[in-house]
Formats: C-alpha cells, sequence, structure tokens
C-alpha cells in the first residue's frame, strides 16, 4: 500500500497520496524495557480509514507472539488462537494493568490518587510498561483490565483494534470514543470497563 500514510513516533506525520489511509506505527513500544534487557516490548502497527481504526498488530519478538485484528474479523494469536476478553465481572476478582507516569511526564499526583482507589479494589495491578502489550493481554484475558492516561496514538491505535475483535470495549476516562485524540483509555469487558471508570472518576 504505497499510497497511504503514516503516522510515526519517529517521524510524525508522513502524508500519502491515499488521504483515505493511515498506517500507525510504532516500532518499539517500551523503549526502556528493551534498553534494560526486560522480554517486554512490542512493534505495534495500526491501520486507520476514513478516520476510523480497522486492523491492528502487535508482536512481540522475544516471546514471537503476534496478536492481529481486523474489524469484523475477530482477533487472534499467531493466526491459531481466537482471542476473548476475560469474562470477569467484579473488580474484586479483576487483575488489572496501568502505566506509571515517568520523569518528565505530567499527572503524577492524580496517577498516585487513581492508584490508591485501585488497589483498595481489584484483586491485583500490574505494570508492563508497553501500552501496546497491556491492550494485546487484555484482549487475551490475561489482564481482566486496564487503563493509562497521556498516551499517543501509536501507543494505542493496534491494541484497540484487538480488544474490540476480542469482544472487550475501550473508550477514553468519559466513556467516549476519543482516545487517540485524549490519549486516555480505559479498555476491558463492559463490567469492567465501567468499574474503572467509576473508580478512577472518585
Amino acid at each position: 500500500r504505497p499510497q497511504y500514510g503514516f503516522l510515526m513516533e519517529e517521524r510524525g506525520e508522513v502524508a500519502g497520496a491515499d488521504k483515505s489511509h493511515r498506517w500507525i506505527v510504532d516500532p518499539l513500544d517500551g523503549t526502556t524495557n528493551f534498553l534494560h534487557g526486560l522480554p517486554l516490548f512490542a512493534i505495534s502497527i495500526g491501520l486507520e480509514r476514513e478516520g476510523a481504526l480497522v486492523a491492528g498488530v502487535v508482536y512481540n519478538p522475544i516471546a514471537d507472539e503476534m496478536f492481529t485484528a481486523e474489524k469484523g474479523k475477530g482477533a487472534f494469536l499467531n493466526e491459531k488462537r481466537r482471542l476473548r476478553v476475560a469474562a470477569r465481572k467484579s473488580l474484586s476478582d479483576a487483575v488489572v494493568a496501568t502505566g506509571i507516569p515517568h520523569r518528565g511526564r505530567p499527572g503524577h499526583p492524580r496517577f498516585l490518587k487513581e492508584l490508591e482507589s485501585a488497589m483498595r479494589e481489584v484483586a491485583g495491578i500490574r505494570r508492563t510498561g508497553s501500552a501496546a502489550l497491556d491492550l494485546a493481554w487484555t484482549a487475551a484475558g490475561r489482564f481482566d483490565g486496564y487503563w493509562e492516561r497521556n498516551l499517543k496514538p501509536w501507543d494505542l491505535a493496534a491494541g484497540i483494534v484487538i480488544v474490540r475483535e476480542a469482544g472487550g470495549i475501550v473508550t477514553d476516562l468519559d466513556g467516549r470514543d476519543r482516545m487517540l485524540e485524549t490519549g486516555d483509555v480505559v479498555a476491558g469487558n463492559g463490567h469492567i470497563v465501567k468499574g474503572l471508570r467509576t473508580l478512577i472518576a472518585t
């Protein structure tokens, strides 16, 4: 698809002759993990058509795990196993993932407040250091839910499609479909997403 445009972490937006399609690419999500030899990083590629996300790929080369999805066709791991989000309904049974704002990122006091609220209600909280993997693992049912703020479109695009095609819900923290604009995200099944949004808003 040589006419498609690109939105990339390293180069920003590169316009293509085809204005209706755009690849949204993060060639290395989880850079700090990669630099420290931690095997939690991924390549993330999303495809946008007429402003709507329609396909996504998240690949962890260390684990050789390829998460793929196309709108209306389901989500899969290594083209073999169909992905489904976890079915747990209660936050008290849920393991959820999040991201911790690092040095130079805004929102530290707000995150600590959200973390304190979540710690009291959920079974466990995990932090991988890769938003793309957090979404892919939520699609695979490894995490029951996921929330984070201040992300970029290339962190989110592929994972959004994968979670949705695995039967999950992805919104921003206000319940809208504006994750790429706001940079905020919550994902999981309907019960967990509703519970996390309520919890984080308090």
